[in-house]
């Protein structure tokens, strides 16, 4: 009898959500975009000696971003298999997910401008 958890199948699942990160950043700009951001605002953070508040907001945000980035990828690869030729309703799913990390990256923006503006004011 397998215990509550069957580590191997657990393992193996890690081994897929990697695969699929490593892809993400490796095929899709935006999510390059985004990662040159975070580390762009993680060493912000630690120049700026951010509280660990703060931290804890930061990298909600960017996990966030990051997993709205790979569900829109998600949205759109799936898509492009369901209609490979223009279709007006495959444009609207697309253009909707896009808006949702559009969304969460405006978001991201807003919460660094409130942790890092006060703290660039205090320089000058």
């Amino acid at each position: 009898m397998k215990g509550p958890v069957d580590i191997r199948k657990a393992l193996r699942s890690f081994t897929f959500a990697g695969a699929g990160i490593f892809n993400l950043f490796r095929y899709e700009n935006n999510a390059r975009i985004h990662l040159i951001a975070c580390i762009a605002v993680v060493i912000a953070g630690v120049g700026f000696h951010i509280s660990p508040m703060e931290w804890i907001v930061i990298v909600i945000q960017i996990a966030l971003v990051w997993a709205a980035e790979a569900f829109n990828t998600s949205i759109e690869k799936l898509a492009d298999l369901v209609s490979a030729d223009y279709h007006p309703v495959i444009k609207v799913v697309k253009d909707t997910a896009a808006a949702g990390v559009l969304i969460l990256a405006i978001s991201a923006v807003i919460t660094g401008g409130i942790i890092f503006v006060p703290k660039i004011i205090l320089l000058f």
